[in-house]
């Protein structure tokens, strides 16, 4: 797989535009670029606007490889937000880890924000909703939500929960 992030929407052919719409099972809104490619040329992670139809988008990247995506469903519905969130709590590297993982991701998101958008933002007293927000418009730093967001960061740059995922996955292998 390879990040790219110089991709953009105008770039992609109908295949793959129409590839992501049916992983979605929606026309994509507000999309961007492919930020990563599987072995086969296939998107595993999209990237998408911060401003979609004039409302403040913070998901910044979505997880659209159904194999994956499937795999975090089950892991997420048999209680491993859960198990990483007491990871979490007992470890105040891991916290810390986690507050730096959505600054990061806050100066990603706004590294990609052209001018206009900027200005809507502010002009429409919206900042605080991409400035205040982390992974997956996530706003309390020390909780973990929704595996799928973070797994699709980690893919383009490696986060602290997507790393555990890694080791939970790989805590099977043998």
């Amino acid at each position: 797989m390879s990040a790219q992030s110089d991709d953009t929407v105008d770039r992609l052919d109908e295949g793959t535009l129409t590839l992501i719409a049916d992983r979605l099972g929606r026309e994509p809104r507000g999309l961007r670029a492919v930020a990563v490619w599987d072995e086969r040329g296939e998107p595993m992670v999209i990237r998408v606007a911060s401003l979609v139809e004039g409302k403040p988008f913070p998901t910044l990247y979505w997880l659209i490889d159904p194999v994956l995506s499937l795999r975090l469903d089950r892991d997420e519905a048999g209680g491993l937000i859960a198990k990483i969130q007491d990871e979490v709590d007992g470890s105040d590297r891991l916290r810390e880890q986690l507050v730096s993982d959505h600054r990061h991701h806050i100066s990603l998101r706004e590294s990609f924000l052209n001018g206009e958008e900027r200005a809507s933002l502010h002009a429409n007293g919206l900042w605080g909703a991409l400035a205040n927000r982390g992974i997956g418009g996530i706003g309390n730093f020390d909780r973990v939500r929704c595996l799928h967001t973070w797994y699709a960061s980690h893919l383009v740059v490696p986060n602290t929960i997507g790393r555990l995922v890694d080791e939970y996955w790989n805590s099977f292998k043998g």
